[in-house]
């Protein structure tokens, strides 16, 4: 679930745009960052069976965003959007990866993501990892979770749900908002598959 109630850290680069400005087809729909730095880097175990580190997509534009399988309603919705605009895009979807890094260690081992994500798009890419690792990076991408509270059939977690937009050559280019479109994903995969196509 989306929490607002703490300014994070990595956000104070985050300048929002306007609805005039995303009235310009040349201009992003989410929030860009002002000037652009490097998408810190990880290595966690991946839901495809190896190792996930973000610098291993290098030439493609990635959408990282944290979760759970358990989410019973912002990661269905987010990843069924994100599933959406990949189709939209046809051939040129297969310059985009989907990463989805889990905040519940305890019950999403990579088995668990690989079905989990097999059923919205297979191409998605899932990251596990120790409650150590997670946190670390959690902390890197500014991102809040728990938490835990009741549930029917165990807990749930909130958790901070914006994606994050990093271009081919790594760079961390803007933030989109729980509740954005698959026009809007659309519009901004585009003008960064279109800028610098050599990674």
């Amino acid at each position: 679930m989306h929490d607002s109630r703490r300014v994070l850290p990595l956000l104070a680069l985050l300048v929002c745009l306007t609805g005039s400005v995303a009235a310009h087809d040349t201009a992003l729909r989410a929030g860009v960052f002002d000037p652009p730095r490097a998408a810190p880097d990880f290595a966690l175990t991946g839901s495809h069976g190896a190792q996930l580190r973000l610098s291993s997509h290098r030439g493609k534009v990635i959408l990282l965003g944290f979760g759970f399988t358990h989410c019973a309603d912002v990661c269905p919705v987010t990843l069924s959007v994100l599933a959406s605009a990949r189709k939209t895009l046809g051939d040129a979807a297969k310059d985009v990866q989907v990463i989805y890094i889990t905040v519940d260690p305890e019950r999403d081992t990579a088995q668990r993501m690989h079905a989990y994500l097999q059923a919205i798009d297979p191409t998605f890419i899932g990251g596990t990892g120790t409650p150590a690792q997670l946190a670390r990076v959690r902390k890197d991408y500014g991102i809040l979770a728990g938490p835990k509270t009741a549930a029917p059939g165990g807990y749930a977690l909130s958790h901070s749900s914006y994606i994050y937009l990093i271009d081919r050559r790594g760079a961390l280019k803007a933030l989109m908002p729980f509740g954005s479109s698959p026009t809007d994903y659309v519009h901004d995969l585009k003008l960064l598959l279109q800028r610098d196509k050599s990674p």
